[in-house]
């Protein structure tokens, strides 16, 4: 009896003493979030969790040297966004799209709100929500207009909307900007 309780306090000691085999890099952020509209002040808190791993390779692992040089090998980057609305609800978002984004010269904000984004003008008049999807695209609706959004690979936001009139589909696309 005395032999497995010493033999499995050594196994246990000897992998707790093995050298770490990779970088790991967590990151939080938290924005708080206050809008002033006619229902009065509501406020918005979202948490950002980036974690960062790469593992950790010698270029010549074989070798007799003391010191050995490192490999580059890829870093898995996972971003994970939770939101809490001011009614308590909270909901989890994979890629937050939140930035300025240009089309036409003109300027517009892509906010979180409780069931998708909402994107408004510079001078902060709401021009249009955007709702998700199953299929990874957004239903876009404006004053006027309901159309299909999506992101393409360089994180513009594409709304293509189809007219009666002409019988086409029309494409525009929302630049990300760098503000």
């Amino acid at each position: 009896m005395k032999t497995i309780l010493l033999s499995s306090i050594t196994l246990l000691a000897a992998l707790s003493l093995q050298a770490q085999n990779k970088n790991v890099t967590d990151v939080s952020k938290t924005t708080v979030t206050k809008v002033k509209d006619s229902d009065g002040e509501k406020t918005y808190l979202k948490t950002q969790e980036v974690k960062e791993v790469q593992n950790i390779e010698f270029q010549n692992a074989d070798s007799k040297a003391l010191n050995k040089d490192l490999k580059e090998t890829p870093v898995e980057v996972v971003s994970k966004t939770q939101v809490i609305n001011p009614d308590g609800s909270t909901r989890t978002v994979d890629i937050d799209r939140s930035s300025y984004y240009t089309s036409n010269g003109k300027t517009y904000q892509l906010n979180l709100d409780p069931a998708g984004y909402i994107i408004t003008t510079q001078d902060n008049k709401r021009l249009g929500l955007l709702r998700a999807t199953s299929t990874n695209s957004y239903i876009y609706r404006g004053k006027n207009q309901t159309s299909i959004g999506y992101f393409d690979t360089n994180g513009n936001l594409v709304v293509e909307t189809y007219d009666d009139k002409s019988d086409k589909v029309s494409i525009e696309t929302y630049v990300r900007s760098p503000k």
